[in-house]
């Protein structure tokens, strides 16, 4: 049985609803494997439950399995439940069920329903309407698909507009919030369980991690047995029909392409039909887009994998994929595979340090407002300038400026240089405060100017805390 963690206030708000007892639709969505349907269930399993999962198929097939879920709630012994003649009377069932009990009637994979029966929205929307918002119901939908969840049930034009009565987004796990399924490693450990894992409660688990990493990646993941080796193909082909290009543009992305015309050339499709296929893998949440901190979307704009676990796999597998077949990954991983790890691991350092800042760190010189990467041209000496974190202002021109770095050995003042000529070239902000974020540590010289206030300094164990 996986473990439940971390959605402490999500359950807090829901079960504050639920003593309400007033008429509750509650949205809740977020990319697949996030633990959307494990909140559900921890918040039902002392209540009355309507629990229906609808299918990817037929409208038909779907008002079976929802007629299974009333009668499996209403008479729980009965082998052949009967099949409603139609969803209006299906939804009727549940009116009459919810006039005087508290109950909750939870819609899983929303979306799956909506395409089998596009006419369920506007018909919920008629029974919220007419029925059931002066009832004692607690209905809840629940989807994967970002985009659908947003614009077709949130959204101004989806008939169920303005009936929700709250929505809940439910994202990743920080990197410190992963660390609670494992706290007796040590921070570099549970750093990398974040690096693999991307935070998702569901990866956690099934990478399994029991006597160390090494063992468990080539268990789960670098073994063709694996749960987690067939992940990415398996998420593919349940929400895309034509897995191999999407496959393809994750690869290009996962092996450095970050420009539209970069993952064109790779992938070898037209500009078009990658921005289309881009789209979509962007409301899945497999990939961002991403702009400078301050600037607005345009020519600079580059594409990202969002998902920590697909740029790993992406990364790491496809490369290996004979060592793995033959049996011989033991030995590449330690001399091949390994060796890249801290390589890795810098971009996902740098969104560990992102979250330090807006969550964890204490007495910040000002009050951010937003936190991102930035990139522009050095024009006097003709080079590109990357800063890893710009922490914008909600008031002011004070701006943090900060590095980091995840190497094997200490961080020293041509850093806190580098980055002060950095920060001349952003040349936004009257007052700049200098962050440095290092993994091993940084030089005697560099704690000197951080005790003189030049300069704060964050090692790996001070995120942990």
């Amino acid at each position: 049985m996986e473990s439940f963690y971390c959605r402490e206030e999500e359950l807090r708000k829901l079960n504050a609803r639920y003593e309400d007892g007033d008429f509750e639709c509650i949205i809740i969505y977020g990319r697949r494997r996030v633990g959307k349907t494990a909140l559900i269930n921890e918040f039902c399993k002392d209540k009355p439950t309507i629990f229906f999962s609808a299918l990817n198929t037929t409208g038909q097939e779907n008002l079976e399995s929802l007629s299974r879920a009333i009668m499996s709630f209403e008479r729980p012994d009965t082998f052949l439940p009967p099949v409603f003649r139609d969803y209006n009377a299906a939804l009727d069932e549940i009116t009459g069920l919810s006039k005087e009990a508290r109950i909750v009637f939870v819609i899983d994979e929303y979306p799956y329903l909506a395409k089998a029966k596009p006419a369920i929205s506007a018909m919920l929307q008629h029974v919220i309407d007419h029925k059931w918002k002066n009832s004692k119901l607690f209905l809840i939908l629940c989807g994967s698909s970002m985009s659908f969840m947003e614009n077709q049930v949130l959204g101004q034009e989806s008939p169920l507009y303005g009936r929700r009565t709250a929505q809940f987004k439910i994202e990743p796990l920080n990197y410190k919030e992963t660390a609670v399924f494992h706290p007796e490693r040590q921070p570099e450990e549970n750093a990398l369980i974040y690096g693999i894992t991307g935070g998702i409660p569901h990866y956690i688990n099934k990478l399994n991690v029991k006597t160390n990493i090494d063992d468990a990646l080539l268990t789960n993941l670098f073994d063709r047995s694996g749960y987690l080796y067939e992940e990415p193909a398996n998420l593919l082909k349940q929400e895309l029909r034509e897995p191999a290009i999407y496959n393809a543009i994750i690869k290009a992305i996962a092996e450095g392409a970050s420009h539209l015309n970069e993952i064109v050339t790779r992938v070898g499709e037209p500009s078009g039909t990658c921005t289309n296929y881009l789209k979509t893998l962007t409301d899945l949440g497999i990939v961002k887009k991403e702009t400078p901190i301050t600037e607005k979307p345009g020519k600079k704009t580059i594409y990202l994998l969002a998902d920590h676990f697909f740029r790993f796999w992406y990364r790491f597998v496809p490369a290996n994929i004979s060592a793995i077949d033959s049996g011989r990954i033991r030995r590449t991983y330690q001399s091949v595979v390994k060796t890249q790890f801290s390589d890795f691991m810098g971009i996902t350092y740098e969104k560990m340090c992102q979250d330090y800042l807006l969550y964890y760190a204490e007495d910040l010189p000002i009050n951010l407002n937003g936190i991102g990467q930035w990139w522009g041209t050095d024009a006097k000496n003709k080079k590109q300038v990357q800063i890893d974190i710009v922490g914008a202002p909600a008031d002011g021109k004070d701006y943090i400026i900060g590095s980091c770095k995840y190497k094997n050995e200490k961080i020293g003042m041509d850093e806190l240089e580098l980055i002060r000529g950095y920060a001349s070239v952003f040349g936004k902000g009257s007052r700049y405060y200098y962050y440095i974020f290092s993994r091993s540590g940084f030089t005697d010289g560099l704690l000197r100017a951080a005790a003189n206030g030049e300069v704060t300094l964050v090692d790996l164990e001070e995120m942990y805390k």
